[in-house]
């Protein structure tokens, strides 16, 4: 009986269990637009090229434009310090 119990709360917890999002932004473009979905999720499109692109696309959505903190930034030769 004990083990039946234990069966049936381990089962409950597994099936109560929220599952886990990924992350996902990508590198395709260096403007997100983040958009909500009903019940508080959201998911991000990395597709844009500029803000103005993201922002005529955000219209009328529950959504907003964001960098994307994975797009790849020019760097410069020197970072500031002395060249050696």
């Amino acid at each position: 009986m004990r083990i039946l119990r234990w069966m049936i709360l381990g089962s409950a917890m597994i099936l109560a269990a929220a599952p886990a999002t990924a992350q996902t932004y990508n590198s395709k473009g260096p403007v997100c637009l983040q958009k909500w979905q009903w019940g508080g999720s959201y998911y991000y499109d990395c597709y844009y090229s500029s803000w103005d692109q993201c922002r005529a696309a955000a219209v009328g959505l529950a959504a907003m434009c964001v960098e994307n903190p994975y797009w790849p930034r020019a760097r410069s030769k020197f970072s500031g310090g002395i060249p050696r």
